[in-house]
């Protein structure tokens, strides 16, 4: 498959009464059409403080424990590509959330904590960018719609920080982080389908979320161009407010 393909086969690119040609996922620079990049989002709180022993991409189960984590299992897959298109490989992708009660790992000495979630993961892209966990749907905690924080790292630097967020949640409408995000097309590019699985048997779910980065430290270092304005005024802020 095109790397671009998956891009365009979410929802038909139809959401809420906009019609949005192919063309709207692109944006056009001095070279050539290009994917619009995943907006960055703040990096909030709770990214925790002290990583556990376990970081791997099964959050559901830590080390070698036999208790699962409460919540709605979900096979969180995608890709991390370059804005034209290429798949980005040996790129860290790391995700974490608050469990099911709605509290976060770095959040250890709150009451009611899943002490069965992991709540943090990471995993190392493949040779065509991809990337998967298993984890639970998130949900919401105090002041804030469900999300899951992903950073992407190459090496010791960081690449993106943002949000994912569930399709159609109500709690979206009053979140003052996913309002932030900008216009419609970039609150677009956040929002993620969670899809009941097939045949499964204990109602797992599925949900996918292709990752845009800009240039990668590989590429040439004076053809950066600057974030957007909404995405300067996003790194600025550091805390995950309502």
């Amino acid at each position: 498959m095109n790397p671009i393909d998956g891009v365009f086969s979410r929802r038909g690119l139809l959401r809420g009464g906009l019609a949005l040609g192919a063309s709207a996922f692109f944006v056009r620079g001095a070279y050539a059409e290009e994917l619009a990049r995943t907006p960055s989002l703040t990096e909030g709180p709770f990214y925790p403080p002290k990583l556990p022993l376990d970081t791997d991409n099964d959050l559901l189960i830590i080390n070698d424990k036999i208790t699962p984590a409460v919540g709605e299992v979900t096979h969180l897959t995608g890709r991390v590509l370059s804005t034209s298109g290429e798949p980005l490989r040996n790129v860290a992708v790391e995700i974490w959330q608050c469990d099911g009660n709605g509290v976060y790992l770095a959040q250890e000495d709150a009451d009611g904590r899943d002490a069965n979630f992991q709540g943090f993961g990471r995993f190392l892209t493949s040779s065509t960018g991809e990337y998967y966990f298993r984890t639970i749907k998130p949900v919401p905690y105090p002041g804030r719609t469900p999300h899951i924080h992903v950073k992407i790292k190459k090496g010791d630097r960081e690449l993106l920080t943002t949000q994912l967020f569930i399709n159609g949640h109500p709690q979206n409408r009053t979140d003052g982080i996913f309002q932030n995000v900008g216009g419609p097309l970039e609150r677009e590019l956040v929002l993620v389908d969670f899809k009941p699985m097939k045949d499964s048997k204990i109602g797992e779910l599925s949900a996918r979320m292709d990752i845009v980065l800009g240039r990668t430290p590989e590429e040439a270092p004076h053809d950066v161009r600057p974030p957007r304005g909404n995405q300067r005024r996003e790194n600025r802020r550091r805390e995950d407010r309502p």
